[in-house]
C-alpha cells in the first residue's frame, strides 16, 4: 500500500556524485572531515566513474586540486589543457562515454591562490574586491576548456552576475552547442562548507559574502533564479540543500528548467558525525534525507552517497 500511494521517488538516474581529482599524489588520499570520501587520482576516478556509471547514476561532478605552486592570482590553471581538471575530464570521459554525465565544476576558487571564485581587484576606495568583469571573462574560457577536454555539462557555480550568458556566448563560439549549463543560481554563503575546502585544498583568504546569497534572504535567490534562467541556464541549482528546503521548493515552482540540489559537505559530516558515535542509523538517516530534498522538488540531487544510495535502491531499499 505505501509503495502503491507513495508521493516522491527515488532513482539512482536522480544522483549526481561529486568527486575530488588531486594533482601529484600515487594514490587516493582520505579526506578526514568527509568519512568516506577522497581525493583520488585520476586512474582511481576512472574507477569510480566506472563503477558510477555501472549504478546507473545520472552524473558524475569534478573538482579539481592542483598542486600549490600551480595556483595563481587568476587561477590559470583551471583553464590549462594539462591541468588537473581537464586531463581528469578527458580521462573520465574516456572511460565512461556517454553512458554518465561528465559534469564539471566551473570556477576558479580551488585554482586561486587566494581561494576566491573571481579575479581580485580594486575599487574605487583602492579596497580589494572581485572584479565581476575580469571574471565573467576567465569562466568563459574555463568553461570553454572544460568542454573541449569531454565534459557534458559545465556548472558555474561562482555566483558573479551574467555568468550564465558570458559562458553560453562562449561555448557557443567554440562551437561546443551541445553543451549543457548547469547554473548555481541559489548558492548562500553557508556554514555548512568547511569540510568541502579540506577536500579541494581551499586557500581562501575572508569570505565569500560579497557574492554567495544571504542566508536570510529568499525572494533575492528566486531573482537570481530568473535570471540565470533568462540567460539560458539548461539546470538550476540550489545549494546547500537540507537549510534551503523552503527555497529549492520556491525555486522548483518557478523554473521551467530542471531543479538540482546539493547536499553539501557539512550536511554529509553533520549525519556522519552521528552515525559514528550511535545516535542515529546510517541508512534509513541518508535515504531519509536524500528523499526530503526530492520532496521538496529537486529534479536532481548531487551528494556524496550517490553511490551508496544507489547500491541500496537497486536492493529494493524503501523509506
Amino acid at each position: 500500500m505505501r509503495r502503491l500511494v507513495s508521493e516522491t521517488s527515488l532513482r539512482a538516474q536522480q544522483l549526481v556524485l561529486p568527486a575530488f581529482v588531486a594533482d601529484g599524489i600515487d594514490e587516493p588520499r582520505a579526506i578526514s572531515s568527509l568519512p568516506g570520501v577522497s581525493q583520488h587520482t585520476v586512474d582511481s576516478l576512472r574507477r569510480e566513474a566506472a563503477a558510477a556509471a555501472e549504478a546507473g547514476l545520472g552524473g558524475i561532478m569534478l573538482f579539481g586540486v592542483p598542486r600549490d605552486e600551480d595556483k595563481d592570482a587568476t587561477g590559470s590553471c583551471g583553464a590549462a589543457a594539462d591541468g588537473i581538471l581537464n586531463r581528469a575530464l578527458t580521462a573520465v570521459r574516456d572511460e565512461v562515454g556517454d553512458d554518465l554525465l561528465v559534469m564539471a565544476d566551473t570556477c576558479l576558487d580551488e585554482f586561486t591562490d587566494h581561494g576566491h571564485c573571481g579575479v581580485l581587484g580594486t575599487d574605487a576606495r583602492g579596497e580589494q574586491v572581485i572584479d565581476n568583469d575580469a571574471t565573467l571573462a576567465a569562466y568563459g574560457e574555463l568553461a570553454v576548456a572544460q568542454a573541449a577536454a569531454g565534459a557534458h555539462v559545465v556548472s558555474p557555480s561562482g555566483m558573479m552576475d551574467g555568468q550564465i550568458g558570458r559562458i553560453r556566448e562562449a561555448l557557443d563560439s567554440a562551437g561546443h552547442h551541445d553543451v549543457a549549463l548547469l547554473a548555481y543560481s541559489a548558492k548562500y554563503s553557508s556554514a555548512f562548507y568547511g569540510p568541502f575546502r579540506e577536500a579541494v585544498g581551499s586557500s581562501l583568504r575572508g569570505d565569500r559574502r560579497t557574492y554567495q546569497q544571504d542566508p536570510a534572504n529568499a525572494r533575492e535567490s528566486l531573482r537570481e533564479v530568473r535570471l540565470d534562467l533568462e540567460e539560458g541556464a539548461d539546470m538550476v541549482m540550489v545549494k546547500p540543500a537540507l537549510s534551503y528546503l523552503d527555497i529549492l521548493r520556491q525555486t522548483a515552482e518557478v523554473s521551467d528548467v530542471p531543479v538540482a540540489a546539493y547536499q553539501v559537505s557539512g550536511e554529509y559530516a553533520m549525519i556522519s558525525a552521528a552515525v559514528e558515535r550511535g545516535w542515529i542509523d546510517h541508512d534509513p538517516a541518508v535515504m531519509e534525507s536524500l528523499t526530503s530534498i526530492r520532496r521538496a522538488g529537486a529534479d536532481i540531487v548531487l551528494t556524496y552517497w550517490a553511490l551508496h544510495a544507489a547500491r541500496l535502491l537497486a536492493d529494493g531499499w524503501r523509506v
